[in-house]
């Protein structure tokens, strides 16, 4: 009886989560301008009212880019922090390593008034440039994280045979470091484009003025109005959200597995 109590109770937590989810994608396919029950129709009109919204457009592209920005400057020094961290003995290198991951703990409304402050008092603005570096700050620990883990998986003797047959550090990274920790890599690399795309708290703080991401787009929609394209919004944020990182799993699990044989 306990563990069927369990199980319900599991389930109905699941339910309350994922339910209003699975309401605004059903929603983003009604015909009818209202979102109500029972639906009158299906329809892709409020995907193609998202295509012709310049202001939507220019959200995605502008999350797009700060994404894959993001992606690979928190990939690049994720990758040689690790390295740094776990290949070399560096004085106070566990403090170094709180101090990198610190921005996960702290929390992110807290990071972000903190970053404008400072950065208020340097007398730098608000510009895209701000937005960048503080998503690069809010990512690089998962990047770091993830990249710690496979690089202490993967043995010291390995590089240490290719360098003892005459390569040297650079060519030794690139020919075999790299593409052991290619898994990882990637899968930090999706996580760090995953969660930049999907920011809204810091965002909010960082970005200038006439600069909206997707997740602000959305917000500044609602402070106005309840639409549709709100809906059908949401149901692409969702796709892209949960896709890619199911997409990094298993490009990471293939990768895994191909360097494994």
């Amino acid at each position: 009886m306990g563990w069927q109590a369990i199980r319900i109770w599991t389930i109905l937590v699941y339910g309350f989560m994922f339910l209003p989810v699975a309401v605004v994608v059903l929603l983003s396919f009604n015909a009818n301008q209202f979102g109500s029950f029972p639906m009158t129709g299906m329809s892709l009109r409020w995907f193609e009212e998202l295509w012709n919204n310049d202001a939507v457009m220019r959200a995605f592209r502008t999350s797009i880019v700060l994404g894959l920005m993001t992606a690979v400057i928190s990939t690049t020094l994720g990758i040689l922090a690790s390295l740094a961290l776990v290949r070399y003995k560096i004085p106070g290198r566990n403090t170094i390593t709180t101090l990198l991951i610190a921005p996960i703990l702290v929390p992110e409304v807290v990071l972000a008034v903190a970053l404008l402050l400072f950065l208020n008092w340097l007398g730098l603005g608000k510009s895209f440039a701000l937005l960048l570096a503080g998503h690069v700050i809010f990512t690089l620990p998962f990047v770091i994280l993830v990249v710690q883990a496979r690089l202490v998986s993967i043995k010291r003797d390995v590089e240490e045979a290719a360098l003892s047959l005459g390569a040297s550090p650079v060519q030794t990274f690139f020919s075999v470091t790299l593409p052991l920790m290619l898994p990882a890599v990637a899968a930090g690399a999706l996580f760090a484009f995953t969660i930049s795309f999907d920011d809204i708290t810091g965002t909010l703080f960082w970005k200038p003025g006439g600069v909206e991401t997707v997740p602000t787009q959305i917000f500044s929609m609602l402070r106005n109005s309840i639409s549709p394209e709100i809906n059908a919004l949401g149901t692409v944020m969702i796709v892209m959200t949960v896709g890619l990182p199911l997409l990094g799993a298993a490009v990471a699990r293939k990768l895994a597995m191909k360097s494994g044989a």
